[in-house]
């Protein structure tokens, strides 16, 4: 219809067009727009107890699995080696003293063997942990161990290397 109108000029011309071509007359049609008014200081919760949609129950049916903790402290781990890596560089970086300099300050604090081990722990596992879940990422991606019992065989595998690792770095 706009490119006959466009064409011909005219809009005699176009509505002659259209009564012959639907055989009914053109009507025009207007709209009405109406602001809804929701109610004020109404929550997410409110308004849907108010709709009567129900609510989903969420993480209070969810049974905590293998899969979905290993995923979370993959995660976790890996923020926490970000942390590390990133206050660790800008340290070096803006630091006005050398690294053996901050090695001698902590021999000199003469601090509890369980305190020195905890925070040797605290640097160790996620980096142990994040790598031996990297090796398990990467047999997954050549296509092994897709199965349920794969994958919780390589979850606890995983595990295993990780607090083996772990130990074999406390020990150094």
């Amino acid at each position: 219809m706009a490119l006959c109108y466009r064409l011909l000029g005219g809009r005699q011309l176009c509505r002659s067009l259209a009564r012959n071509l639907y055989s009914q007359p053109c009507r025009c049609i207007t709209l009405k727009v109406t602001k809804i008014e929701s109610p004020v200081n109404e929550t997410h919760d409110e308004r849907n107890a108010r709709l009567g949609r129900p609510q989903s129950p969420h993480l209070s049916i969810y049974k905590m699995q293998l899969t979905s903790m290993l995923s979370i402290t993959h995660r976790m781990t890996g923020l926490a080696l970000s942390f590390y890596m990133t206050t660790l560089g800008l340290g070096t970086l803006v630091s006005p003293y050398q690294f053996t300099d901050f090695i001698t300050w902590m021999q000199e604090l003469h601090l509890n063997p369980v305190v020195i081990t905890a925070m040797k722990a605290m640097m160790a596992f996620p980096l142990a942990y994040h790598i031996s879940n990297g090796v398990r990422h990467l047999v997954w991606d050549l296509g092994k161990a897709l199965t349920i019992k794969g994958v919780y065989y390589t979850g606890y595998a995983m595990l295993t290397a990780s607090t083996i690792v772990t130990a074999w770095l406390l020990s150094l």
